[in-house]
């Protein structure tokens, strides 16, 4: 993995006192995000700011805004055979497609922090790219956050790619081992808890939109 792609999954959560990256106002605890395209990392902008880049071609493409939607498919299930044509080798991974690459990369827990897994693109394709979260989900700015566990269908949810950064930085404080420990499994429980009371099951029938179209909120 290269320098650039590892430094976006170290970024903590904001400091105290911390301000707008565009015009320097202070930023309250819960604030909205933008992805640099070109250096593929995560900044913190105002309400204000981050409204300058909704419009698709603002910023000539280089920053997009950061949707903050959390949903779900109940007519979709992710079962072990799903599971291991991933060929991830944890029960949690956040699936995200790279603009700039032209292709989607899946990332998962280990001992050395965020481990990029190579995603065989048919696998993608089979297993969950005709689902209506794949079609909704937009380049560089959501990611499908999937996590499996006691032999269940894995769940998955589109969320907001900060929302990954955030679970990383979490893993890294507390991830021991293989297996993450005790400490890390309680995290990511509670951190899974909160992503459900916000995730918004869609609609019986609803059309997604193609992948990558900044217009297909529902």
């Amino acid at each position: 993995m290269s320098a650039g792609v590892l430094a976006q999954f170290t970024r903590r959560p904001p400091p105290p006192g911390e301000r707008c990256e565009l015009c320097g106002e202070p930023l309250p605890d819960e604030h909205r995000h933008l992805v640099d395209t070109t250096r593929r990392s995560l900044k913190c902008y105002c309400p204000p700011c981050h409204l300058l880049f909704t419009r698709p071609g603002a910023g000539q493409g280089r920053f997009r805004a950061v949707p903050d939607r959390y949903l779900t498919d109940p007519g979709f299930t992710l079962d072990g055979d799903g599971w291991k044509r991933f060929q991830i080798p944890v029960g949690l991974a956040f699936l995200f497609r790279n603009s700039a690459l032209d292709r989607f990369a899946a990332f998962y827990p280990s001992p050395a922090g965020a481990t990029e897994s190579e995603l065989d693109p048919a696998a993608w394709d089979a297993v969950i790219g005709s689902t209506r979260l794949a079609g909704l989900l937009q380049d560089d700015v959501e990611a499908l956050l999937l996590h499996a566990e006691g032999g269940k269908p894995a769940t998955c949810t589109l969320v907001p790619i900060g929302v990954c950064y955030e679970l990383v930085g979490r893993m890294r404080l507390h991830w021991k081992g293989f297996d993450g420990g005790a400490e890390a499994r309680a995290d990511i429980e509670q951190f899974f808890e909160r992503v459900s009371a916000r995730a918004r099951p869609l609609p019986a029938g609803a059309e997604a939109s193609g992948a990558g179209n900044p217009g297909g909120a529902p």
